[in-house]
């Protein structure tokens, strides 16, 4: 027979909520970077650029490869 503990149950209590925070860590991220590339693809070009060259040049990197891969920009 199985028996299952309270030891068992809490580690999977807490495996469960360390997949949800890191799965809502992730969708939080996805969304802040398709907002971002949203706007920068409404923005005109010496804006966009303007915006671009202030933010981090890994960042930057992935806005332009987004802008480029969904909306032909650049």
């Amino acid at each position: 027979m199985l028996l299952v503990t309270a030891t068992d149950i809490t580690v999977w209590i807490l495996s469960a909520l360390l997949a949800l925070g890191i799965g809502s860590a992730k969708y939080a991220k996805w969304k802040a970077r398709n907002q971002l590339v949203r706007e920068l693809a409404a923005m005109d070009r010496e804006r966009r650029e303007k915006m671009l060259s202030r933010m981090n040049p890994e960042q930057a990197m992935e806005a332009r490869q987004e802008l480029m891969r969904r909306f032909n920009i650049f």
